[in-house]
């Protein structure tokens, strides 16, 4: 099973999909993956917090969820993330394919190299969402009736509280556009383990201070977000080929022992 889809908040299910749910045990802890199959096709889905949306984004184990992944034989992965608008050009209800970041999470284990047994390893960052992914992601959205803001920096925060306007306006001045609780440090640990990723972003909300009262628009995207979910499908479907070093960008400085391999 080589594909999966991640899914935050406001996608719990995949059209034209049945799953079965698997508990898979890792050394991270337990992850929840539903496996299902179209035509032919394998899919694993993830729901991050969960399909009753019950787990907040700071207490997503996030290495268990990406441990499983890999363990499935998953290679390339597309997520969604939904996020407030900073920047003007991706309002509300928008989607934007995401092409950088900024990380201002904190307490969250963000890798699996972390020195003696589980090794030492640096990776590269310079592409940090894969680009084979997001040019199909592009490629495919026109037939899909949907246009995707083609560029765009993803601003990381712990949550679950929402930001405060001061901090939106030092995030805008650090060249963010959107901002969400979960993209990170998911985003890292793929590529420590080798997978193709990319994420678009859904705007459901201004974030805080650009708009009087900060109001949500979720629930007038549940068309959106049958659309984005059928592109990122059909995305995976027709990807065949990866133009890209997403698989080679650890540099390891030691390696894991046995039993972390």
């Amino acid at each position: 099973m080589e594909s999966a889809i991640i899914t935050g908040t406001g996608i719990y299910e995949i059209p034209g999909f049945v799953f079965d749910q698997e508990t898979i045990e890792t050394e991270y802890g337990t992850a929840l993956v539903n496996l299902g199959k179209q035509d032919g096709f394998e899919l694993a889905f993830l729901a991050r917090h969960g399909l009753d949306h019950s787990t907040p984004p700071h207490k997503i184990n996030y290495r268990a969820n990406l441990s499983a992944l890999k363990t499935l034989g998953v290679k390339r992965i597309l997520a969604t993330n939904a996020v407030g608008s900073i920047s003007r050009e991706i309002p509300p209800m928008g989607l934007a394919l995401l092409t950088d970041f900024l990380d201002f999470t904190s307490g969250r284990a963000v890798s699996f190299f972390e020195g003696g047994s589980s090794g030492l390893a640096h990776t590269n960052m310079d592409v940090p969402y894969c680009p084979a992914l997001r040019e199909k992601v592009l490629e495919l959205a026109p037939q899909h009736g949907l246009e995707v803001f083609p560029e765009a920096v993803y601003v990381a925060t712990n949550g679950p509280r929402f930001e405060s306007p001061a901090e939106i306006r030092m995030f805008a001045q650090l060249g963010a556009d959107v901002v969400g609780m979960t993209g990170l440090p998911e985003l890292v640990l793929a590529r420590e383990l080798g997978m193709h990723y990319a994420a678009v972003a859904y705007s459901i909300n201004w974030a805080a201070g650009l708009e009087e009262e900060m109001t949500f628009v979720s629930s007038e995207m549940t068309e959106i977000r049958q659309l984005l979910a059928e592109l990122l499908v059909n995305t995976l479907k027709e990807i065949n080929s990866f133009s890209c070093s997403c698989d080679q960008a650890v540099l390891m400085m030691k390696e894991p022992e046995e039993e972390h391999v």
